[in-house]
Formats: structure tokens, C-alpha cells, sequence
């Protein structure tokens, strides 16, 4: 048996709110739309991961999620744009990443990353 996929789903009641964070300013294709689920996504190949942490680095709260794009800054500048609540960075950390953290909104702390 291998895991394949691994997929978040985040509770609302507002599944369009979705569309300018993770289609509009992430850039996401949305993949699959019923109505009562939206998912947005890539159809590049990507690693499967799933964290647990106690904090999140830098004495920073857990992040909800992360996401890794190939350029912090533009991300960040787009996100600024959008109005969105930036909650920490952008900072290069210690152990070679370059991230901000960000609400969504639904209020899902997100952290942006790219690896230097």
C-alpha cells in the first residue's frame, strides 16, 4: 500500500472566499467543483508530507498549512495587494527557508515558503 494524496479540507460555509486567496493569488487550478466541495490544486507532481509540530520556528505559532512557492517575495506582494493579514515575515530562518505567514480567509494561518 502507498499513500498517494494527501488533501486538507477546510470547514466553511463560504467556499467561494476561496477563489481570490488560492486560485487568484496563488495561482491554484480549480480541479473539481460540486457545489458543497471546492478543490483547488496543480497538476504538477508534488512531494506527499504531513507535519506535527509543537510551534512553529522562530517561537511562532503552528501554521494550519504550508505551502511552497517558488518565490517568496512575489507571493508576498501579491498577498499584500490582496488585502490579506500578513502575520510574520518575510524572514530567511536559520534552517534554510525563506517565509511569511498569512491568514486566509477562513482565518487558517498559512506559512509561505520557499527553500534558499
Amino acid at each position: 500500500m502507498k499513500v498517494k494524496r494527501i488533501v486538507p479540507n477546510i470547514d466553511t460555509r463560504n467556499i467561494s472566499a476561496a477563489k481570490l486567496f488560492y486560485q487568484d493569488v496563488l495561482g491554484l487550478d480549480l480541479l473539481m467543483d460540486h457545489g458543497w466541495i471546492v478543490t483547488y490544486g496543480s497538476s504538477d507532481e508534488m512531494s506527499v508530507q504531513i507535519s506535527f509540530a509543537s510551534e512553529g520556528g522562530s517561537h511562532t505559532p503552528t501554521p494550519d498549512l504550508s505551502i511552497e512557492v517558488d518565490n517568496v517575495d512575489i507571493c508576498y506582494d501579491r498577498m499584500k495587494s490582496a488585502g490579506f493579514s500578513i502575520e510574520y515575515g518575510p524572514v530567511d530562518e536559520p534552517w534554510g527557508v525563506r517565509r511569511f505567514f498569512v491568514r486566509d480567509p477562513f482565518c487558517k494561518l498559512v506559512n509561505i515558503l520557499a527553500h534558499t
